[in-house]
């Protein structure tokens, strides 16, 4: 797992912190928005990067990449947010090599997630690897990782029932509404913000509530009236945002801003208020608990809520971990290949330096010389040299460093650029 290029050598690192050891408060600090995602990118391509991807989540925020030293990509992640090196260092996690890689795979197949068995995890690392691709800062290797943790994760959902029952922060608030509001068919509920959360809140509030009085509030109202559109439930404009909270029973807010975007100033009405706070940073601002109609609920207190099928996750978790080591081991034959791949490759160049010679050679000795069949058959005595390489260098048996340098010496073979081992 370690990279040499040229004077430096670089190893692969996951840092980051998550709801295991941070707050929501914390987590807030070192969330990342869109905007801050493509200035780390930035300042990371400046700095030398050659390959990293980022999450940033309600539950964690994560580098998964090459440096020399963490401290690289820790900085990174400092100067980008709000978050200082004194906090991250009393909160986060950094793992090397190996455990980099289980611990991917563990976020990726929802095994490390606040509610057991979250698959929402898995779409967000898609698409940071997407944005890593197009900023130029995905390589080879964490490309390969990547597919591979998406490979793993498939195969859980499909042959375990780790995901069966409430796994999501949006189902899991849905679960707390069914649970302490009663007549909850006839609440005026308001969704405040269509993001993701807000999407698959809104999904699970008219699958699960039966209820007919959902009202819809975005920033931007075309976005609120597709997924209006889709669940056929009311939309207001943000010009209403007061008028419909102090109408409402439920307030759910998942807005995904950077500061709250509902405090206590907006809430006039006397009667009582369920609050729930669904984003990281903190959407709703702590003042609110200073009004006595107040109940507010946020995404941590959601994360205790157990019921029947988490005993039921659980007992699927070995089945998971199964799962994930022969990925791994998958994963893990793929590098050991590129250990040698360079070396194969300049072998197949040096047996093709022969042959040219050897047939330049027999075309001025021989009249009749078939230039095609003399190459067809010359390649294809290559191939199967170099497969006969390669299958050797591939048994458990053998020394492959060893072995790599016998082969470089009996054919003189240049030393061969490294990769990613």
């Amino acid at each position: 797992m370690e990279y040499n290029n040229k004077s430096k050598t670089t190893y692969f690192y996951a840092i980051g912190l998550s709801y295991k050891k941070a707050d929501a408060e914390i987590r807030g600090h070192f969330s990342l928005d869109e905007q801050g995602k493509q200035a780390l990118y930035q300042q990371a391509k400046i700095n030398g990067v050659e390959s990293l991807i980022v999450i940033s989540t309600c539950n964690r925020t994560e580098i998964y990449g090459f440096a020399e030293h963490p401290y690289q990509l820790i900085k990174l992640l400092c100067d980008n947010t709000k978050g200082t090196v004194e906090e991250f260092q009393n909160v986060a996690y950094i793992y090397k090599n190996t455990e980099a890689i289980s611990h991917i795979f563990r976020v990726g197949c929802g095994l490390d997630s606040q509610i057991l068995g979250d698959f929402e995890i898995i779409s967000q690392l898609k698409v940071s690897a997407k944005s890593a691709k197009k900023e130029g800062l995905l390589n080879a290797y964490l490309e390969r990782l990547v597919n591979a943790v998406i490979q793993a994760s498939k195969r859980i959902k499909t042959e375990t029932d780790i995901s069966s029952g409430a796994t999501s922060v949006s189902f899991a608030s849905v679960q707390y509404i069914l649970n302490n509001v009663s007549d909850i068919s006839n609440k005026n509920i308001l969704l405040f913000g269509t993001g993701k959360i807000g999407r698959n809140t809104c999904e699970n509030l008219i699958k699960h509530t039966k209820n007919e009085h959902i009202t819809l509030i975005n920033r931007t109202k075309t976005k609120a009236e597709e997924v209006a559109g889709k669940f056929n439930v009311l939309v207001k404009d943000y010009a209403n945002l007061q008028e419909e909270i102090n109408a409402s029973d439920i307030l759910i807010v998942a807005t995904g801003a950077q500061n709250p975007t509902v405090d206590k100033h907006l809430i006039q009405s006397k009667k009582p208020l369920l609050v729930l706070d669904l984003s990281i940073p903190k959407n709703v601002d702590s003042n609110v608990k200073d009004l006595s109609n107040i109940t507010l609920i946020h995404l941590d207190d959601l994360s205790q809520i157990t019921d029947e099928t988490l005993e039921k996750r659980k007992g699927q978790v070995p089945y998971a971990e199964t799962i994930i080591e022969e990925i791994k081991i998958e994963f893990n034959n793929w590098l050991e290949t590129r250990k040698f791949a360079p070396t194969i490759k300049a072998l197949k160049h040096k047996l093709n330096d022969f042959k040219i010679a050897e047939l330049d050679s027999q075309r001025k000795k021989l009249v009749d010389f078939n230039e095609a069949q003399a190459e067809l058959i010359s390649n294809n005595i290559i191939q199967k040299i170099t497969n006969h390489f390669a299958h050797h260098l591939k048994d458990d048996g053998i020394s492959t460093i060893e072995s790599l340098e016998l082969i470089k010496k009996v054919f003189q073979l240049e030393e061969p650029s490294k990769n990613h081992v």
